[in-house]
């Protein structure tokens, strides 16, 4: 819990400063055309064809709008609580990793504010009006929640595409939970939750797939921090109960 609350006062102070509420539209622009330039130049622009191939099934679009806005925090939240309830041992570094993580993903978006593609052909209050031929489509077709609401629009950044934590985040749900979980069918769908991730946040237009490149590369950081860390509290917590070894073996 107190994990959760410190990275939500920083959130809320990195949006309030550096996220859409105060970074300029130009700006979440021009570095969404530098994201457009690279994935152009490598031959992998290629989110609005995967879009074009769906948006036609509005149920379709609808189930992907309600997995991406909610299997990010519930698959999470239990990768969390099961590791915690069944594999103690484990859990200082996988939380550990989660937290330099996000902690990461905070940085890439104060620094590098993104325009997703959602918003790149949209003319309200974030949009660009550029042609690049995305639907919006939780705008278009609803899901359980909406941008465009009261209570979302003081919690959210409209331009913290860069990193992808969903990406990110379903990446370490699938490190914690594969080698956990016995069932065959519980290992094929967690080794799949990344992908499903994936091509989720591409079909929704809420990243560019350099987006989830960007949040493997947190992830990997944040495993070696995460890591670092949870050998450097193990070793002084092993100190300490050497050490209290030793006074309770000195003579009175």
């Amino acid at each position: 819990m107190l994990y959760v609350l410190g990275f939500y006062l920083v959130y809320s102070f990195i949006r309030n400063r550096f996220g859409s509420a105060s970074v300029g539209i130009e700006h979440a622009f021009n570095n969404a055309k530098t994201v457009i330039a690279i994935e152009r130049a490598v031959g992998l622009f290629h989110e609005e064809g995967i879009q074009d191939l769906f948006v036609g099934n509005r149920l379709f679009m609808q189930f992907w709008n309600v997995f991406y806005g909610t299997f990010h925090f519930v698959v999470t939240i239990f990768a969390m609580v099961f590791t915690y309830r069944r594999f103690p041992a484990r859990y200082p570094l996988w939380r550990n990793t989660l937290a330099f993580t996000t902690g990461l993903a905070l940085i890439g978006f104060s620094l590098f504010p993104l325009m997703p593609p959602r918003l790149l052909d949209s003319c309200g209050p974030y949009g660009a009006c550029a042609h690049y031929g995305f639907v919006d489509s939780l705008a278009e077709f609803g899901g359980l929640w909406s941008f465009d609401s009261g209570a979302m629009q003081k919690v959210s950044n409209q331009f913290a595409a860069m990193p992808s934590l969903h990406f990110a985040w379903s990446m370490w749900c699938f490190l914690v939970l594969y080698r956990s979980v016995r069932s065959p069918v519980a290992k094929v769908l967690v080794a799949a939750y990344p992908w499903l991730t994936l091509f989720a946040i591409m079909v929704t237009a809420n990243h560019y797939w350099l987006d989830a490149v960007g949040g493997a590369v947190i992830l990997t950081v944040g495993y070696l921090l995460g890591s670092a860390l949870t050998r450097h509290n193990e070793a002084r917590r092993a100190r300490r109960a050497g050490a209290a070894i030793v006074d309770a073996e000195r003579p009175v």
